[in-house]
């Protein structure tokens, strides 16, 4: 499949739902002076060719617990070759927003959101307790200076 250049209209269209996703598809294409259905054409199409790629919440300042609680896990599983029984396990703990596969010492590195530090912990402790894990060493996330979140990155299985 060939990927679809994006004219700047679908640029437009990416920026303000980047900026807030629940945005109507009326006020959408006021901003870009396109139809309603001209514009849920378009989101369509940007999904369906995986430009966008998912909606995403993010908890306000007034929101119960107020920011997450954000750690970086390590895991080093005990068979690096065949670790598919902890991908499977981390892929059931909602808690876990990203994994990557990794070179050099550690095997995996996880991206771990809670609400409270007790949650992070329970996480952590039903990581390290599967069968398949010899070591996991946690970052907690103290502030975050910079955060580049990049629309097109691509999402690996």
């Amino acid at each position: 499949m060939a990927t679809r250049h994006l004219d700047e209209i679908d640029e437009q269209l990416l920026a303000e739902l980047t900026n807030n996703a629940r945005v109507s598809l009326v006020t959408l294409g006021n901003r870009v002076h396109l139809s309603r259905n001209a514009v849920r054409q378009r989101v369509e199409r940007m999904e369906r060719d995986g430009i966008i790629g998912g909606y995403t919440l993010t908890p306000g300042k007034n929101s119960k617990g107020g920011r997450p609680i954000r750690a970086n896990v390590f895991v080093y599983r005990l068979d690096r070759m065949r670790g598919e029984l902890v991908l499977s396990a981390i892929r059931a703990i909602p808690e876990v927003v990203r994994c990557d596969i990794l070179s050099g010492d550690f095997d995996l590195l996880l991206a771990v959101e809670t609400e409270t530090v007790e949650r992070m912990q329970a996480v952590w402790e039903q990581i390290a307790a599967l069968p398949e894990v010899a070591n996991t060493v946690t970052s907690l996330t103290l502030a975050t200076p910079v955060n580049r979140h990049k629309v097109n990155a691509p999402a690996e299985g």
